[in-house]
């Protein structure tokens, strides 16, 4: 099975918002997903687009202040992270940062190199890199979930 899936064009916010949707759709009832790219770059709008792939249809807003956003879609727990104001990977220790990464559990992680020693391997590390005309993504696979999810993608 494939490690990567690379040069993904995603042209504008809509086309953001299908990939999220069509990630969503292949990753079951967990998955630990990191989300790398600079600020604007679309690691929201991906977030956005995989919660409404699994029938959200409230608004969905980053959780930059409150690190954590959980929802509750389809029977499922989805929690979507932000961990770009966090200075100190500890801090994510005092909000019990390891309750929320359980089987049955999928984690979308903003930032999550700001976290790096206290949050679990990634199945998925999506990268997304801004371009002239849109977006470019670059998926890696860290764990044979992570695989299994890359070939339905592919």
């Amino acid at each position: 099975m494939k490690n990567e899936l690379s040069n993904i064009v995603i042209a504008d916010e809509n086309a953001m918002l299908q990939f999220g949707a069509k990630l969503a759709e292949y990753c079951g009832d967990t998955a630990v997903i990191f989300l790398y790219g600079d600020l604007g770059a679309g690691k929201t709008t991906l977030a956005r687009g995989f919660l409404r792939g699994l029938g959200y249809t409230d608004k969905v807003k980053s959780p930059t202040y409150t690190i954590v956003e959980p929802y509750a879609v389809q029977h499922k727990k989805i929690f979507h992270f932000d961990l770009y104001r966090v200075s100190d990977p500890r801090e994510l220790e005092f909000i019990g940062i390891q309750d929320y990464f359980i089987p049955q559990a999928i984690c979308l992680v903003e930032w999550p190199e700001h976290g790096k020693e206290v949050l679990p391997v990634a199945d998925l590390s999506c990268h997304i890199d801004t371009q002239m005309t849109g977006r470019e993504i670059k998926l890696t696979a860290n764990t044979e979930r992570g695989r299994k999810i890359l070939a339905q993608l592919a």
